[in-house]
C-alpha cells in the first residue's frame, strides 16, 4: 500500500510536468516532434525524480513518525494495562477495607444486642425477686396473717426492707440513665476533698457499726490534712459513698475501711482500702460491669444493687480518669482514682 502510493505520485508529477513543458512549446510554435520528444524526456525524468525523493526524503521523514506512533500505541497499551492493574488492586483493597469494616460493625451491633438483652435481663431478675416478696408477704398478711401478732409486724418489716430494695435498683437504674446522658454537664467546683471524705464517713457510721468496721479518712504521712481538687462535688461524693459502703457490706466483720490521699504533683490520688476477703483474679476484670455480682447470694443478701461499682466507673472516667482495683484474696481490697489538683484558697 505505501509502495502503490509512492509510484502513484511520482507519475502525477511527472506528467503535470510534461503538459506544462509541452504547452508551454506549443505556445512558443516549436515544431511538433520537438515537442513531443522534449515532453516524453521531461516526463521520464520527473517520475524518476520524483519517485527517488518519495523513497528517500519523505519516506524518511515518515518512518520515525510511524515508528513513534507505534512505540507509543506499545507504551500506551501497557500503561493502560499498567492503571487496569492498580484500579482492579485499589478496588479490591477498598472492598477488603469494607468487609472488615462490615464485619467489625456487625460483630459491635451483636454485642450491644447481646449486651442489651443481658441487661434486660438482670433488670427483671433484679426487680422481679423483691416485688415478688412484697407480693407474698402481703397475700400472708390478706389471708389472715395480718391478725397474728407473731407474724404481722414480722412480715411488714420484710416487705418494707423489699420496698427499700426496690426503690434502690430504680434509684440506681435512674443515676446510671442520667451519667450516660449528662455526664457532659459536670459541675465542676473547688472543694476539699478530704473534708468530704470525712463527711461522708460520720453520715455512714451507724451503717458500719452493725458490722462492727471502722472508718478512717487521712493522708499520707507528712502529707497535709486537707487536698484541693477540681471536680463535681456531688458525683465525687457518690463516688465515696459507693466504695465506703461496699467495704463495709463485703469486708470482714470487724476489719476496717481507710481512706486515704496522695499528692501526685498534679492530681490527687483518693485510695478506698479495705481488710475483707478479697476478690479473684478471674473477677477482678468484670467487677465494674451492672449487676455483675462477685458473690451473688451474699450481695443480695446485703441488699446490694449490682450497680454500685458501674456508677462508680460511669463517674471518674466522665472525669477523664480511671479507676483501678487491687485485691488479694484473704487480705482485702483497694479502689483508687485520681482527681486534678486544684489550688488552695488563700485565707
Amino acid at each position: 500500500m505505501t509502495i502503490k502510493t509512492k509510484e502513484n505520485a511520482s507519475l502525477i508529477m511527472a506528467l503535470l510536468a510534461a503538459v506544462i513543458v509541452a504547452v508551454v512549446m506549443i505556445v512558443c510554435d516549436v515544431v511538433w516532434w520537438k515537442t513531443l520528444v522534449v515532453s516524453v524526456v521531461v516526463f521520464g525524468v520527473m517520475a524518476l525524480f520524483s519517485l527517488f525523493m518519495m523513497k528517500s526524503y519523505v519516506a524518511y521523514k515518515l518512518k520515525p513518525i510511524y515508528s513513534m506512533v507505534l512505540s507509543r500505541d506499545v507504551h500506551t497499551t501497557e500503561i493502560v494495562d499498567e492503571m487496569k492493574d492498580k484500579h482492579v488492586e485499589s478496588i479490591s483493597e477498598e472492598l477488603t477495607a469494607w468487609a472488615d469494616d462490615n464485619d467489625k460493625e456487625i460483630n459491635r451491633l451483636k454485642q450491644s444486642e447481646a449486651f442489651r438483652k443481658q441487661y434486660l435481663g438482670n433488670v427483671a431478675h433484679e426487680l422481679k425477686t423483691p416485688i415478688f416478696n412484697i407480693q407474698g408477704y402481703i397475700s400472708t398478711l390478706l389471708d389472715g396473717g395480718l391478725e397474728d401478732e407473731l407474724i404481722n409486724r414480722k412480715y411488714l418489716e420484710r416487705a418494707e426492707k423489699s420496698i427499700d430494695r426496690l426503690i434502690n435498683i430504680v434509684n440506681d437504674l435512674d443515676t446510671i440513665s442520667k451519667l450516660e446522658n449528662d455526664m457532659n454537664r459536670l459541675k465542676l467546683e473547688k472543694f476539699d476533698i478530704v473534708a468530704l471524705a470525712k463527711e461522708i464517713a460520720e453520715q455512714l457510721e451507724m451503717e458500719a457499726a452493725k458490722r462492727n468496721v471502722k472508718i478512717s479518712v487521712k493522708g499520707a504521712d507528712s502529707l497535709p490534712s486537707s487536698f484541693w481538687v477540681m471536680a463535681d462535688k456531688h458525683f465525687v461524693g457518690q463516688v465515696l459513698v459507693n466504695l465506703i459502703i461496699n467495704s463495709i457490706h463485703y469486708g470482714k466483720e470487724g476489719g476496717s475501711t481507710r481512706i486515704k490521699f496522695r499528692d501526685m504533683l498534679d492530681k490527687i490520688l483518693i485510695e478506698v482500702e479495705d481488710t475483707g476477703v478479697g476478690i479473684s483474679k478471674d473477677d477482678v476484670p468484670r467487677i465494674f460491669e451492672r449487676f455483675y455480682r462477685v458473690d451473688k447470694g451474699r450481695s443480695r443478701e446485703q441488699g446490694g444493687t449490682g450497680l454500685g461499682l458501674a456508677i462508680v466507673k460511669h463517674i471518674v472516667e466522665a472525669h477523664g480518669e480511671r479507676i483501678n482495683v487491687r485485691s488479694e484474696l484473704g487480705v482485702g481490697t483497694t479502689f483508687t482514682f485520681p482527681l486534678k489538683k486544684a489550688d488552695s484558697p488563700v485565707k
